[in-house]
């Protein structure tokens, strides 16, 4: 999880040097709430391209981690994107969704639980 965060801010970082110029100082509150959500939605596309394109971050890819379906296919675009909504949300309230795998069975992460995902293990390459 840190060498993702790692990789997310580097990416926060290289959309934040190409809109700040473009939008100057960020005075007024819409302002503000713009570029938040443009941080977001830069978030939601690395997330997402990974996910629907390998299954794979890179961070994942490292730590040979795969995302799929429930029924082990591709996660869908509608997965990719409540799952990211879901553990965003589970991270701002306090990590529930990774306290909630360390009590769940099968050590799945709550947004997983709900979306119908699952991360699994990718074997070494021989």
């Amino acid at each position: 999880m840190i060498y993702e965060s790692l990789l997310v801010a580097a990416v926060v970082f290289v959309a934040s040097f190409i809109v700040l110029p473009l939008v100057g100082d960020l005075h007024t509150p819409w302002q503000r709430h713009l570029y938040q959500g443009w941080l977001i939605a830069v978030m939601f596309g690395y997330f997402a391209t990974f996910w629907l394109r390998s299954g794979q971050t890179l961070a994942m890819k490292t730590w040979r981690i795969r995302l799929v379906a429930r029924d082990g296919r591709r996660i869908s675009l509608r997965q990719a994107a409540l799952r990211f909504a879901l553990a965003l949300v589970g991270i701002l309230a306090g990590g529930a969704g990774l306290w909630w795998a360390l009590a769940d069975r099968d050590r799945q992460f709550l947004h997983d639980r709900i979306v119908g995902t699952r991360q699994v293990r990718v074997p070494r390459p021989d």
